[in-house]
């Protein structure tokens, strides 16, 4: 059994420690002001009714995999195996956890053990013999203890708030794998798109040349005139120009690809693309709360908001008496003689309180900067998770509209394509003119980029609506979704 410690009941005592408590700096007044959004304060119902439901519509984690590309499977796996930026999040999240193992460690007592030797010789005219007028050494050997006892949850809290710093890094490591995966998928469909939008120039190209040949012939014949070689002519050369514009973005898009990949220009020198067919729309039906935790970076906002109020709890634990206790072991002697003996034992025994009185200030504007600090983390937090509705809600717009476009492009191209063979068979045969050849010529032109546009466009929404949707993220055990903590009730300290 532990006989409880007796404090003397001095009048004076008391006294001294009433006026040391009230003395102290106080952290009166000092509060955070944000407060985080509820799934059920943005309301998504209007803007999303229509949109086919199902349990299936949430990504899965290799969501790519559903556009049946085996050449799109494996530049995500080689980009997330080799991608630089996602190294650094690795590594950042690396850095997180390191810090924590440190704050952790902050909190257990200290243990260390010592040799040492300094010596010094005193002169005999500053302190007379025996000890003056000769060199003397003292040799120590020891063991030394320190402990601060955590009285308020500050040093604690602390902790935690790295901890919780960690799971945000963990978390932004994976936010960074979705991001890479979309952005490689994207510029694969992009370079799709324009080795598309390159067969189609060359495409352009041969009936120019075509209906070149033609009008030489017309011409010939005295049907057509000289304008109107000049204009075949000019056609041609602009077929030319627009398949070498064409070509320099396939170029480009492959070198966009391959830096993406973590690898040279020449990784994708000779990769062909092929066109990604559109994700049928569809929406999971537990939207917008599922949304919370099926997106990395509202996880990751939500555990920095959490280590937000921690720092608050420890900023506010430093304004209340501390509590050090620091004791040492060993042996000493001067001159080293007898170091070894019983009689150079020594022992050591410091406990000391601590309480701030005056600071100038620094423990309030720390306290009022971790408010802040709390106030940012929640402002983000909103933002994000607002931007993320905006997202969806934008995507499924965007693929609505879409699709009702590409379905008008493609029997627009039909009857260009259609008034195009007419209007060549009419041009063979000296009926019809050449303008009329040429206007049919950029109708089919036109439509024809209009609806590789639009199937262009259509992918890239589809892959913007994965990553929206979290692209088949799933928190692991520690890093699962934290339920927000209220603020300053739990940052409150009370003595």
């Amino acid at each position: 059994m532990v006989t409880p410690m007796r404090v003397p009941q001095s009048p004076a005592l008391t006294g001294v420690i009433t006026l040391f408590l009230a003395g102290c700096v106080s952290s009166a007044g000092l509060r955070p002001q944000a407060q985080p959004l509820a799934a059920d304060q943005l309301t998504a119902a209007r803007s999303l009714a229509g949109t086919p439901l199902s349990p299936a519509a949430w990504p899965r984690a290799d969501w790519w995999t559903t556009f049946a590309d085996p050449e799109l499977d494996r530049l995500v796996q080689q980009a997330l195996a080799g991608n630089p930026d996602l190294a650094a999040a690795d590594a950042r999240a690396r850095l997180a956890d390191a810090q924590a193992g440190a704050a952790d460690a902050a909190r257990a007592p200290q243990i260390g053990a010592g040799i040492s030797s300094s010596g010094i010789r005193i002169p005999s005219t500053v302190i007379p013999r025996p000890y003056g007028g000769h060199y003397s050494a003292l040799d120590r050997i020891g063991l030394n203890f320190s402990y601060t006892f955590d009285l308020w949850g500050g040093h604690r809290a602390a902790w935690e708030a790295a901890v919780d710093r960690g799971h945000a890094a963990e978390v932004d490591a994976a936010a960074a794998r979705l991001t890479l995966a979309a952005d490689v998928a994207r510029a694969y469909a992009t370079l799709g798109a324009a080795e598309r939008t390159r067969t189609i120039a060359d495409s352009e190209l041969r009936r120019a040349t075509q209906v070149l040949e033609l009008t030489r012939q017309r011409v010939g014949a005295g049907i057509d005139n000289r304008l109107d070689l000049d204009q075949a002519a000019a056609a041609v050369a602009a077929a030319t120009a627009d398949l070498a514009a064409q070509q320099r973005s396939v170029v480009l898009a492959r070198v966009a690809l391959a830096a993406l990949l973590g690898r040279g220009p020449d990784a994708t020198f000779t990769l062909t693309a092929h066109p990604l067919p559109p994700a049928a729309l569809a929406l999971p039906a537990d939207l917008p709360a599922a949304l919370l935790g099926r997106r990395p970076d509202i996880v990751a906002a939500r555990w920095r908001i959490e280590a937000a109020a921690r720092e608050i709890h420890a900023a506010r634990a430093a304004f209340y008496p501390d509590l050090n206790l620091a004791a040492g072991l060993g042996l000493a002697s001067l001159g080293g003689g007898s170091l070894l003996e019983t009689a150079s034992r020594y022992e050591q025994f410091g406990p000391a309180l601590s309480l701030p009185l005056f600071d100038g200030g620094r423990l309030r504007a720390n306290l009022a900067g971790r408010n802040a600090g709390y106030d940012l983390a929640v402002a983000q937090y909103n933002q994000t998770l607002i931007e993320a509705l905006r997202q969806v809600a934008a995507s499924v717009a965007a693929l609505r509209t879409l699709d009702r476009e590409s379905s008008a492009a493609r029997q627009a191209r039909a009857d260009a394509a259609s008034a195009w063979k007419i209007a060549l068979i009419r041009y063979r045969a000296g009926i019809g003119s050449y303008i009329e050849a040429l206007t049919v010529e950029r109708g089919l032109l036109a439509a024809e980029q209009r609806v590789a546009t639009l199937d262009a466009a259509r992918v890239v929404q589809s892959i913007g609506l994965v990553q929206a949707l979290g692209g088949g993220y799933a928190p692991t055990a520690a890093t699962a979704d934290p339920v927000p903590v209220p603020v300053p009730a739990v940052a409150e300290v009370h003595p």
